[in-house]
């Protein structure tokens, strides 16, 4: 959502003034779909799979996998990369223990290219994990939309592979029909 929200949020608040919007921090898509069912949160940008019926799930578009490589790392000297090239690098990656879709869309990639993987961190928020790539503590595997994050110490590589993407999507309880609900989502869907 780094490329999204910044501008979602400004013309959210222009086309519903009437509107109080709470932005929330970095959740992980099960915490999200937790919080969409206890009413915790209305709506959710998420990377899907979503699997659960009492949601309406709206796919907004399927961004490119890019790898962040610290300027210093020897992959960092490439044009692009295949997962095939992160074979023995240390990986930073979201949390397992939190459910994390992109854990799993990480491994998979890897795995389907014959690297195993060698994780040396696991963290909660992308904007950690691209901190710890600029610390040069490893390589990691984020959506394309994460290169907003421009940070000192950091480069984006594009990865090669007409599979290497990731969905984001809308989310919210499938029983709910307000009419600011149903024009918050319109105005997601027409943004993205």
């Amino acid at each position: 959502t780094y490329s999204l929200l910044p501008a979602l949020s400004r013309r959210l608040t222009e086309e519903l003034p009437g509107v109080d919007f709470s932005f929330r921090g970095e959740m992980l898509a099960p915490d999200q779909v937790e919080a969409l069912r206890t009413g915790a949160i209305d709506v959710a940008l998420l990377r899907p799979p979503a699997a659960d019926l009492s949601l309406t799930v709206h796919t907004l578009r399927r961004d490119r996998l890019v790898v962040a490589v610290p300027v210093e790392h020897p992959l960092a000297r490439r044009k692009r990369l295949r997962a095939s090239d992160l074979a023995g690098a240390d990986l930073i990656v979201h949390s397992a223990d939190r459910r994390s879709v992109m854990y799993d869309v990480v491994l998979r990639l890897l795995r389907d290219a014959g690297v195993e993987p060698h994780i040396r961190h696991e963290v909660g928020e992308t904007s950690t994990l691209v901190t710890l790539v600029a610390g040069g503590l490893g390589v990691a595997v984020v959506p394309e939309p994460v290169t907003a994050l421009a940070l000192d110490g950091v480069t984006y590589l594009p990865l090669a592979g007409a599979d290497a993407r990731v969905e984001l999507a809308v989310a919210h309880r499938a029983d709910r029909a307000e009419p600011h609900l149903a024009r918050t989502v319109g105005i997601i869907r027409a943004a993205h």
